[in-house]
């Protein structure tokens, strides 16, 4: 059976949330799940239920780098260091047809070149052996909207934040 390339993309509230539904949809059926998290430090919420459920492996790197926008040179070689670990990580966990790989806030680790289009692109091939691939961020680049199967896109009409309301434990994270 063939598996199919997702895209959660847009300015707005849910791309990971609705990846994480997901993942307990397929974890449910007794698919494997690896739900892979970059350009994340903190843990958020979801995260906890996740791996709690023994069908889904959670890869993510603890270390909170920030925003691109303020990491020196240095920060940056650290996370381009980390998040390429736990694509390899991936890609070597990669050995069942019935799973599913979630590639969370994997659109702006490329832009950013924090991890590898030829990964990326070696995960997508494998929707051809039955693995299904969800992609999470936005902007994402015309290389993968070409090869997607799904594109979702969230978009913000309004937000709390916007009215400075910071992000709120349980609802945002």
């Amino acid at each position: 059976m063939k598996g199919y390339f997702h895209i959660y993309c847009g300015d707005g509230k849910g791309k990971t949330t609705a990846a994480i539904g997901l993942c307990v949809r397929a974890a449910g059926s007794g698919m494997k799940v690896i739900f892979v998290q970059f350009m994340k430090g903190i843990k958020s919420s979801e995260i906890n239920i996740l791996e709690n459920i023994s069908n889904i492996n959670v890869l993510r790197c603890d270390e909170n780098f920030g925003f691109y926008w303020n990491m020196d040179d240095t920060l940056k070689k650290k996370a381009k260091t980390a998040y390429s670990k736990l694509l390899d990580t991936c890609i070597n966990d990669l050995t069942d047809k019935n799973t599913l790989v979630v590639l969370d806030e994997a659109l702006s680790a490329l832009k950013y070149g924090f991890i590898e289009k030829n990964k990326v692109l070696e995960i997508i091939k494998l929707c051809e052996k039955g693995v299904e691939v969800v992609a999470t961020g936005r902007e994402p680049q015309k290389y993968l909207i070409d090869r997607a199967d799904y594109i979702t896109e969230m978009k913000c009409i309004r937000h709390p934040y916007e009215r400075g309301v910071a992000a709120r434990k349980g609802i945002e994270y």
